[in-house]
């Protein structure tokens, strides 16, 4: 699949390329990032161009993963975000915020463009975000982005080599005003 750009009303989503491994490897370089991704840590550049070269597009190519790169229109990289597919209709979205262009709502405001096009164009019924336990800025754009929290997996998240607990939340396309692709029978 040929990668595809978003645009919101303050933001550009477009596929990483090898143009941007300098601001990738500059943004992963906040302990914040290390700490509640899983990114490798100490992130080196090479982690930074292997993901923009190679990771990204092999994503797009073989439509496993949907990456974009959140870019203000004056072309500074404000995050990442990437959709996973997991099973049949299901991906797992993922996210990040650069350290200076956290708290104005950037990487929510690309979680629902994101989302709403993996629900029109991508045919998928159900997104599920996780995050480490304590994770409660990834959870407050979770929950502003609309997805509904809906517990704890102990042990979920293998982040460096030690297991962790993860929150879990979905969303689905009728939380966007949008139709499914298969019929959905809530239970009771």
């Amino acid at each position: 699949m040929e990668p595809v750009t978003l645009t919101t009303d303050r933001l550009v989503l477009r596929t990483a390329g090898p143009q941007d491994t300098e601001a990738v490897y500059a943004a992963a370089q906040d302990p914040d990032i290390q700490r509640w991704t899983t990114i490798p840590s100490p992130y080196l550049h090479e982690h930074a161009r292997s993901f923009t070269e190679q990771m990204v597009p092999d994503g797009w190519a073989n439509a496993s993963m949907f990456t974009f790169g959140l870019f203000l229109p004056a072309g500074d990289l404000v995050g990442m975000l990437g959709i996973t597919m997991i099973s049949l209709g299901v991906g797992e979205i993922g996210f990040w915020g650069a350290k200076e262009h956290r708290g104005h709502g950037y990487v929510t405001e690309a979680a629902v463009a994101a989302s709403r096009w993996a629900f029109t164009d991508r045919a998928i019924d159900r997104l599920e975000w996780r995050a480490e336990v304590g994770n409660a800025a990834s959870r407050a754009v979770a929950r502003r982005a609309g997805f509904t929290m809906e517990g704890t997996l102990r042990s979920a998240i293998n982040n460096k080599g030690v297991r962790r607990d993860s929150w879990i939340g979905s969303l689905l396309p009728s939380d966007l005003s949008l139709p499914s692709t298969s019929p959905y029978s809530p239970a009771p």
